[in-house]
């Protein structure tokens, strides 16, 4: 048995034996609020304000695409943003590591690079948020800085908090790891200053105190990733039909990007990795002709690799116009 994907299965299908863990959900739960009562009592306050957009639960809900439009609107506001990134699957031999087009992934980690190459602001990635924190006012001017990630990351004072709850899988059975999938208990929910739903809310969720409101990821087309030549879906499917194309997804829940693109009509031999997947050419060197479609985030890595059969697709999040109202007035108040 695979443990990395059996748990997570039982997680959401609500397996009664994961009640076996719960002592270790219990004392799991003990020891994280012990860290995050130790960590608060010296966290850097910084001068900017910081949003952090996390999640409470482990793998994918879509923070990176939340990150990105909401820096990309503060910036149309007029805001110096800079963005803050652990660098999940890099290593850098220094930090802070400004990140650029340029970056090799193996350093800055996908999440990093991607929102480089997309945000039109500088992407800072350090394990220490904190040390990144103190970089990007003295070194970069910043007017507010906005983590990718990080809503456990207790050592950086934050005037912000959005968490991102994955509308389709929402809190699994509600228990904390290993017993389930959440990092802190669902109450924390009542506590952070707004939550997102990333897609329709099919699953169900508890009734937190905070405003929530909806996100929604919307395809944006389809771009070579030897050569950035762009095409709507409805171009490219002109051009090369809608399948069977290979499917990639090396993300926190691969069934989403499958079943957005079947939503947009392709036929898909599906292929689901582990989140931060570090590919080699060989692992998507299938033995046909047929288009290889993938995420943006493993995009950023295999584009060393690529040839005319791998495409990404691109997308953006959508939000209603009084959540980014929200934010902005609650940053105008931390900052005058």
């Amino acid at each position: 048995m695979n443990l990395k994907r059996a748990l997570p299965a039982a997680w959401y299908a609500q397996a009664p034996w994961l009640r076996l863990l719960q002592p270790l959900a219990w004392l799991y739960g003990k020891l994280a609020a012990r860290r995050r009562r130790r960590l608060e009592r010296g966290a850097y306050r910084a001068k900017a304000p910081v949003i952090v957009c996390g999640n409470i639960s482990v793998g994918g809900a879509g923070k990176t695409p939340l990150t990105l439009a909401l820096a990309q609107e503060l910036q149309a506001r007029g805001l110096r943003v800079v963005i803050l990134s652990r660098g999940y699957g890099g290593k850098s031999v220094a930090y802070p590591l400004l990140v650029n087009a340029a970056t090799p992934v193996a350093q800055s980690g996908d999440e990093a690079l991607l929102l480089a190459l997309r945000a039109g602001c500088p992407v800072l990635v350090d394990p220490s948020r904190a040390r990144a924190a103190r970089h990007a006012e003295t070194e970069l001017q910043a007017d507010v800085l906005v983590c990718d990630d990080g809503l456990q990351h207790y050592a950086l004072a934050r005037d912000i908090e959005i968490a991102v709850v994955d509308g389709a899988r929402g809190l699994g059975n509600g228990r904390l790891l290993p017993a389930g999938p959440l990092r802190e208990p669902p109450a924390r929910l009542d506590t952070v200053t707004c939550v997102v739903i990333n897609g329709e809310a099919r699953a169900p969720l508890p009734n937190f105190k905070t405003p929530r409101f909806n996100m929604h990821l919307k395809p944006q087309g389809l771009h070579a990733l030897q050569n950035g030549r762009a095409l709507s879906v409805a171009e490219w499917q002109r051009e090369f039909g809608q399948g069977p194309v290979h499917a990639v997804a090396g993300i926190g829940n691969p069934e989403r990007f499958f079943h957005s693109l079947r939503e947009l009509g392709f036929v898909i031999i599906a292929h689901a990795y582990a989140d931060h997947q570090r590919w080699q050419r060989a692992e998507l060197d299938f033995a046909d002709a047929l288009p290889v479609l993938m995420t943006e985030k493993d995009a950023v890595k295999y584009r060393a690799f690529a040839d005319g059969r791998h495409w990404a697709l691109r997308v953006d999040a959508e939000l209603p116009a009084r959540f980014f109202e929200q934010i902005h007035a609650d940053l105008i108040q931390k900052l005058f």
